[in-house]
């Protein structure tokens, strides 16, 4: 097949920078020999791939479903082609991770996975439990939940019950669970995990008002510096809990998830994914099956 490689190139860059100014920099051609290899791209396919704006580019539909596989592509050749320069096989593993799970327990383990597997080059991507697998071109993700998202594979991870963390000076305060009406409350975009702990904790929903935070590491932050008191995974708050920078006040817990391990179901695992999965498992909980 006789492929444009020169235009899906600078399709490619371009679609990174959303500008062809920035993509012509990177290419080390000029911004008109740039627009003129997407112009000849959209005219061999007849679609329009970018929207020309007054300061950059826009992806259109066609443009967004094309991206990730040529992305993709490109990434390959260029380390295929590395690995025939070092003279060493190596694989890519591109990852997506709830950024809670990723500085809590992956940040900390990662020279492990480096010894254990050295060929595997690991890229990780964070995202707040919202990601798509097929348009961000990811091998795999980690996120939280109940492992039912559609089309995907999920293996169990790590169990993650939530208790209320907060502030040392702001624990003072919390002799028993009914005193948190009188403090403020930090929430997740998660909107009844308030609601699902007082009911374990068999005490009455306090008013919930205020903040809304999209991150853990956000909210365990604001609880830190005396915000409020949060509801956060101890498990992946240890730091915080043993330098004393935050305090759990009450033994009383939750589960409303935990971490699990995604792919495309469509996809059949790459031998750097089934490494990464038997290292993740083999040094993740008990109960982890060894397989992805």
């Amino acid at each position: 097949m006789d492929l444009p490689l020169n235009a899906l190139r600078a399709f490619a860059v371009s679609a990174r920078h959303l500008n062809f100014a920035r993509a012509a920099d990177e290419l080390h051609l000029s911004p008109t020999a740039v627009s003129q290899h997407v112009k000849n791209l959209e005219a061999r396919y007849g679609v329009r791939l970018f929207h020309r704006l007054p300061r950059g580019l826009a992806l259109t539909d066609e443009g967004r479903a094309i991206l990730p596989a040529v992305a993709a592509s490109f990434d390959r050749l260029a380390e295929s082609l590395q690995q025939l320069k070092d003279g060493s096989p190596r694989e890519t593993l591109s990852l997506g991770v709830v950024a809670t799970y990723a500085v809590g327990w992956l940040l900390p383990r990662l020279a492990r996975f480096q010894a254990a597997c050295p060929h595997v080059d690991l890229r990780l991507q964070t995202h707040n439990n919202r990601v798509d697998l097929a348009a961000e071109g990811l091998d795999a993700a980690i996120r939280f939940g109940d492992g039912h998202w559609h089309g995907t594979q999920a293996v169990p991870l790590l169990q993650a019950p939530l208790a209320p963390l907060c502030a040392p000076a702001l624990a003072l305060r919390l002799k028993q669970p009914q005193d948190l009406m009188d403090v403020p409350l930090l929430r997740s975009y998660r909107v009844d995990e308030w609601d699902q702990w007082c009911a374990v904790a068999g005490v009455p929903v306090p008013p919930l008002r205020g903040m809304v935070f999209d991150s853990s590491l956000a909210l365990a932050e604001a609880a830190a510096l005396g915000v409020g008191v949060a509801l956060l995974p101890t498990v992946l708050f240890q730091r915080d809990l043993v330098q004393g920078r935050l305090v759990r006040p009450f033994d009383v817990e939750v589960s409303v998830g935990r971490y699990w391990l995604t792919r495309l179901a469509s996809r059949a695992p790459s031998p750097a994914l089934a490494s990464f999965a038997a290292w993740l498992t083999g040094d993740g909980p008990a109960d982890a099956p060894q397989a992805v």
